[in-house]
């Protein structure tokens, strides 16, 4: 479960929650009834309408990034985002978006190759192009060479390089959240962990030393 109160339906916000809660669970109260059409619980969404503005301003954040007033095409887009999932540990945020690339018609093989782009030959010149920016932006805190920018700069416009940063970043956010909060698919235990050493181990049997 996850680490926040969900909020039911009878206790969810008229203007903001109720409309989104009848999109996506119809007339189940998701908390008591959960689960949505992929396969989530949809406690991202319970658990964001503790605070109406916030879930508002995330509910915006997906209609930016899916209107058509956007330049990016969105196969590359959505690289950006799953990159961003699978970097940041994110299991819902890279399952998700798995989903949406693949609803886009890109091939098994390319999803499959997402966690090794770097070595594989699936990918063509931009979608590299876009793997390897969003790779800075996750996984280097934005430390972006100039060699790599130009490089940017001579494949896309600066409008379409501005949404790819936006949104990579977003679901960068999300994805942090939501291993935080635990919600949805990122609801599980950390899987770093002491593993118990055998009874009557000696740390000093790593030296070969012996106990004074």
């Amino acid at each position: 479960m996850p680490r926040l109160r969900e909020v039911p339906r009878a206790e969810a916000d008229e203007k903001v929650a109720l409309p989104l809660y009848a999109h996506l669970f119809g007339s189940r109260d998701p908390v008591s009834e959960p689960g949505t059409a992929t396969g989530t619980r949809g406690d991202w969404w319970t658990v964001f309408a503790n605070s109406p503005d916030t879930l508002r301003h995330a509910a915006q954040g997906f209609a930016y990034y899916r209107s058509s007033n956007r330049k990016l095409d969105p196969v590359l887009r959505e690289l950006g985002q799953t990159w961003a999932g699978w970097a940041t540990g994110s299991q819902f945020v890279f399952s998700q978006h798995c989903k949406s690339l693949r609803g886009l018609g890109v091939s098994e093989a390319k999803i499959a190759a997402l966690p090794i782009w770097q070595t594989s030959d699936v990918f063509d010149a931009k979608e590299r192009l876009v793997l390897a920016y969003a790779d800075r932006l996750v996984c280097h805190g934005g430390r972006v060479p100039d060699a790599l920018f130009a490089e940017l700069k001579a494949a896309f416009s600066d409008e379409e390089i501005l949404e790819l940063t936006y949104i990579t970043c977003l679901y960068h956010m999300h994805a942090i959240m939501s291993r935080a909060l635990r919600t949805e698919f990122d609801d599980r235990d950390d899987p770093i962990v002491e593993v118990p050493a055998p009874e009557g181990f000696d740390a000093l049997d790593f030296l070969g030393g012996e106990r004074r």
